[in-house]
């Protein structure tokens, strides 16, 4: 029986692999010449061809068109004549520009000083608010941030409506009679500084959400030795909350830059750049120089100007934040 079994006991496998005829090859791998196969750019080429086509082309055509002499039949013909920086000496000489220009950047100015201050006091709060109120105060942030451009201002047009406006009663009520059926929107400041006022309320939340999270970033055991060495809560905030916080308060500032600095929406829907032209900045400027005259060159032109002089504010901004990072290593 012991033969029997020694005969029939299965063999041990073999720990070879097993061989391949001389025909018989695997896939072959697609590679570039640094061994690495092309498919995670082929994966990301319809993203970045999309963007290219919506965002850069764009870009490219309005440059062309501020450097022609392009009117209402070059629009219907589509021959236009190039004409070089003719349009940008055009509008450079033009005094109303200038203007328009120094109105947009205290525009800006006043927005985003305005949204930085509110956001991060109502940043702080969110902080120090229990579990219940963070969470009512943040739900309510967030649907303000997700209404609509356009319904939010609409809702601000029958606020400050000179004889239905819910604000124009208030003020009645509290005896300010001279604010019976009193047109806002027909005084240059007055719309000016509900603009300001529509757009800070629209920015805020945003805002003020980013500076939270970064908030909840910084160790409490900071915050504790800081109290035990006697420190208040402005000192607080001064040397351990805003040095931590830093980067992404300095990208909510340049984001608020951007977004203040080309706001349309808001000033088209509401006043359309008047009364007179006293909430015309440059997007607005842009808009109605091309559509009043039918110039489309110089209102391609301004729109350039715009982003010049955006990209240039960036520019220095983020060169003093980098000078100062440099010196703090």
């Amino acid at each position: 029986m012991s033969v029997i079994r020694e005969r029939t006991a299965p063999r041990p496998l073999s720990h070879r692999p097993p061989r391949r005829s001389p025909g018989a090859e695997g896939p072959r791998r697609t590679a570039t010449t640094d061994g690495r196969t092309p498919w995670p750019y082929l994966l990301i080429a319809p993203a970045v061809l999309g963007m290219l086509y919506l965002l850069v082309y764009p870009l490219v055509r309005a440059v062309v068109i501020s450097l022609q002499r392009f009117g209402l039949r070059e629009l219907v013909l589509g021959k236009a004549e190039f004409v070089g920086l003719d349009n940008y000496r055009t509008l450079l000489s033009d005094p109303r520009f200038w203007e328009v220009v120094r109105r947009t950047f205290l525009f800006m100015a006043i927005n985003v000083v305005l949204i930085m201050a509110l956001s991060t006091l109502v940043a702080l709060m969110i902080e120090r608010l229990r579990r219940v109120g963070r969470t009512v105060v943040l739900s309510a942030l967030v649907l303000a941030w997700a209404m609509p451009v356009v319904a939010a201002t609409t809702v601000f047009q029958w606020l400050f409506h000179s004889e239905f406006g819910i604000v124009n009663k208030a003020l009645t009520g509290l005896g300010l009679e001279s604010f019976d059926r009193y047109p806002w929107f027909a005084h240059g400041p007055a719309a000016f500084a509900i603009l300001v006022l529509l757009i800070v309320w629209q920015s805020v939340p945003f805002a003020a959400v980013t500076i939270y999270s970064a908030l909840t970033t910084v160790p409490a055991e900071l915050y504790e030795s800081a109290r035990l060495d006697g420190a208040g809560g402005t000192r607080i905030f001064r040397s351990i909350t805003f040095p931590m916080v830093r980067p992404i308060f300095m990208l909510v500032l340049s984001l608020e830059v951007i977004w203040t600095f080309k706001a349309f929406v808001q000033i088209w829907v509401m006043t359309r750049g008047g009364p007179g032209d006293a909430t015309t900045i440059l997007p607005v400027y842009a808009v109605q120089t091309a559509l009043s005259g039918q110039r489309y060159d110089l209102g391609s032109a301004a729109s350039m100007v715009t982003v010049v002089l955006m990209s240039g504010v960036l520019v220095l901004y983020f060169r003093q934040m980098f000078r100062q990072e440099a010196e703090q290593r």
